[in-house]
């Protein structure tokens, strides 16, 4: 047992906490949220480290033994993905001033950002079912502050959206999770991985499991469920879209991981199977609405959904091989999300619109950020030897070991669809004859370019470098498919 396990959850929530003493304060509160997200990125990355090394760290919070408590699980995959969240999160904290008023710094910006990496960290770490309910709540409640930060009419209307469907989906979270109860007694994951076997009621479980599962699908943005996701995405500043991009979906991704490879593995040919019909719909619907749109922000949106749906056919494949290319295409699409809604917000801010039928020829003055989305664009679409190759090839490989051949069609024409979307925003907004009509603002475009390329950087490693960390990738999806590594580190002596 480790305090190490709380350390990425306690150090935004005080951060936030203390930055809303001082909200009016701006200079201060900017500097002073760098250093804090500093520091949570440097504790995130120790604790990656020693996991690495010394394996999975619990906490029993309250000195309550499991599962009479609620227990923190650091495992590797909980980690991985705490880590990433703060590397984002840094990036974005560098970008924030010079794309948010200082109005809108001061209505406490940089203690909701913080409150929202606590959610996020909290629901990656939580060993317990109605823990990660609470901490889906947090990130939300955070969320909502954070989408309607600004005041503005569009901001209000996809709000009330986004809020009716998360108030939905967490009163059926909740529900499933007593439905869970009733049958299991307990909300202890591990313990619930146990008890599930000894059931005799394998079809009400089942049918709980889906059940589940569309709460997580209504997160991730799932097919039927992705048509509130792409103008709420897109109506915040660009800061925020980045962050509700790379972690709020992906939250739902790896809930639906923990629970179908650690408690509702009794039927795969029902849970599994499902899986890989919605992934590709989810694929189909999700490309082709990235196609339907001029508008720079709602391509990446769209974008967004077709990605979940790569992750989600790996879950479904359900091998080794498939569930490595999972994770390690989520770990990618993370980083590669916030850099293209911070890209494409440091454009819109530039020229001041986000039509695409509006710019043209903005490489002569903005080379770097032109380039960083030409690269963006192949990592998103999975181009070798970038990262989302990396991922999309284990999918793939996973999938025709055990025959599921259409669904890798599906995939590999949709990759295709989805770099033309990107594309299309090179070729239209930057490519061609100079705009004379634009001026730019030195200071503020390389402001807002260097912490794109900061994330570019990352998925560009995870690609060159994927010798270096798909080790690591193999160890997560060696202990997702042996749910009992998981179970003793929650229970040993």
């Amino acid at each position: 047992m480790s305090n190490l396990a709380v350390l990425p959850i306690i150090i935004p929530l005080v951060s936030g906490i203390l930055l809303a003493f001082f909200h009016t304060k701006t200079p201060f509160v900017r500097h002073a949220a760098k250093l804090l997200s500093v520091m949570s990125t440097g504790v995130a990355a120790y604790v990656f480290y020693y996991v690495l090394q010394n394996g999975t760290v619990t906490l029993e919070t309250g000195g309550w033994e499991a599962p009479y408590g609620i227990v923190l699980v650091a495992d590797l995959l909980a980690v991985t993905l705490v880590l990433t969240t703060n590397v984002i999160g840094l990036a974005c904290v560098f970008y924030a001033p010079y794309s948010l008023t200082e109005q809108k710094e001061r209505y406490y910006f940089y203690t909701f950002f913080f409150l929202l990496i606590t959610g996020v960290s909290g629901a990656f770490l939580t060993g317990d079912l109605f823990n990660l309910f609470v901490f889906f709540e947090v990130l939300l409640m955070a969320s909502y502050a954070l989408i309607t930060l600004g005041g503005e009419k569009v901001q209000l209307r996809e709000s009330i959206k986004y809020v009716l469907v998360n108030l939905f989906s967490s009163i059926v979270f909740v529900t499933t999770v007593a439905f869970l109860y009733s049958v299991l007694g307990t909300v202890n994951m591990a313990q619930m991985a146990e008890r599930v076997q000894e059931v005799e009621q394998q079809g009400i479980l089942t049918t709980i499991g889906i059940l589940l599962f569309f709460v997580f699908a209504t997160k991730a943005a799932l097919f039927p469920l992705y048509y509130w996701l792409p103008k709420p995405y897109t109506v915040p500043n660009p800061v925020v879209s980045a962050m509700f991009a790379a972690l709020l979906t992906k939250v739902g991704v790896y809930s639906i991981i923990r629970m179908f490879t650690l408690v509702f593995i009794h039927d795969t040919t029902v849970t599994h199977e499902l899986f890989i019909w919605i992934a590709g719909f989810t694929l189909v619907f999700g490309a082709i609405g990235a196609l339907s749109t001029n508008n720079i922000k709602l391509i990446i949106a769209y974008n967004i959904i077709p990605a979940v749906g790569f992750m989600v056919m790996g879950i479904g494949i359900y091998n080794k091989t498939a569930l490595s290319g999972s994770v390690y295409y989520m770990i990618s699409d993370m980083i590669i999300k916030a850099a293209l809604f911070l890209l494409a917000g440091a454009v819109a801010h530039i020229v001041g619109t986000s039509d695409l039928r509006k710019m043209k020829g903005l490489i002569h003055q903005l080379p770097l950020l032109g380039w960083l989305l030409f690269i963006s664009a192949f990592v998103l679409a999975g181009v070798p030897p970038f990262s989302g190759f990396i991922g999309k090839l284990m999918i793939m490989q996973g999938g025709f070991a055990d025959g599921e051949v259409a669904i890798v069609i599906i995939g590999l024409l949709s990759s295709l669809l989805i770099l033309y979307s990107i594309m299309k925003i090179f070729v239209r907004g930057f490519w061609g004859e100079k705009d004379e009509n634009i001026t730019i603002d030195r200071k503020t475009a390389n402001a807002l370019t260097w912490p794109v390329a900061f994330l570019v950087f990352f998925t560009v490693l995870l690609g060159i470098g994927a010798e270096m960390f798909y080790p690591v990738v193999d160890e997560i999806s060696n202990q997702l498919m042996n749910p009992e590594i998981y179970i003793d580190s929650v229970f040993k002596e």
